[in-house]
């Protein structure tokens, strides 16, 4: 039975659920389709804010769905397909998002869910949160794409333990090597991620959005003088305006 990518707004906050429960969220190629679709869909919905990516019964990704891999991954041709057609397309949807994209993860992180979270701008993990990419166990590698972006999230260092030696981390480690910004109890994460949401609800979306433009454009190492020539043309818009006179006025912001 395939697993499904669940999305519903609350709030102002898009929650995307991955839930594959028998298979502890592992992706399917079905789901990578939908998750690309789900985020693709979110240009230019300007009531929602920001994105939470979860998993649904106490585990985040356990990685890929290993059950169909019968199917592909022993032709070059159509593994090449699924790793260029189904999956870095959605991983390119998630960089691509303008919105503020949080994960919040529990239980398993592995493979794909490193690579999902890889993608994500904040990261908050319950306790008991695992991470890893042990496929070496399953005998192939991590695609190139997908390779550079773990290797940049998790720092080089971790990327090669994960993968040359199939590492199993825990939360803490991986806050401590830079990968997380919070962990906390597992009873305690839903009012961590409710805390962030608050204080970012009250955030200019457009600074978001452009803030999100240029470190996307920096971490594709493009030219600081192509930035910089068009990096103030916010100068007349409502939220410049609005925040600076807000805080001179002493009075909550109303942004768009």
């Amino acid at each position: 039975m395939s697993g499904q990518i669940l999305s519903h707004v609350d709030e102002g906050v898009l929650r995307v659920v991955i839930s594959h429960p028998p298979r502890f969220n592992a992706m399917d190629r079905f789901m990578w389709r939908c998750l690309r679709e789900t985020f693709t869909e979110l240009r230019g919905h300007g009531d929602i804010l920001a994105v939470v990516v979860e998993g649904e019964g106490g585990h985040f990704c356990a990685g890929g769905d290993i059950s169909e891999y019968p199917e592909f991954r022993f032709d070059e041709a159509a593994l090449r397909s699924f790793h260029e057609e189904d999956v870095w397309p959605a991983l390119q949807a998630l960089i691509d998002c303008d919105l503020p994209v949080v994960a919040a993860i529990t239980g398993n992180c592995m493979g794909a869910g490193v690579e999902i979270a890889s993608c994500c701008d904040m990261r908050l993990a319950s306790e008991c949160a695992r991470f890893g990419a042990p496929i070496a166990r399953l005998g192939f590698p991590m695609a190139p794409r997908e390779a550079q972006l773990v290797a940049r999230a998790v720092g080089e260092l971790t990327a090669r333990e994960m993968l040359l030696s199939a590492a199993v981390l825990g939360a803490a480690e991986m806050k401590a090597r830079g990968f997380l910004n919070r962990v906390v109890p597992a009873q305690d994460l839903i009012a961590e991620l409710d805390h962030l949401l608050l204080a970012m609800r009250s955030l200019s979306p457009m600074a978001a959005r452009l803030n999100k433009q240029a470190l996307r454009a920096l971490s594709a190492g493009q030219p600081m003088a192509d930035l910089v020539a068009t990096a103030y043309g916010y100068a007349g818009e409502r939220d410049h305006r609005e925040g600076v006179m807000a805080f001179l006025e002493k009075r909550p912001a109303a942004f768009t």
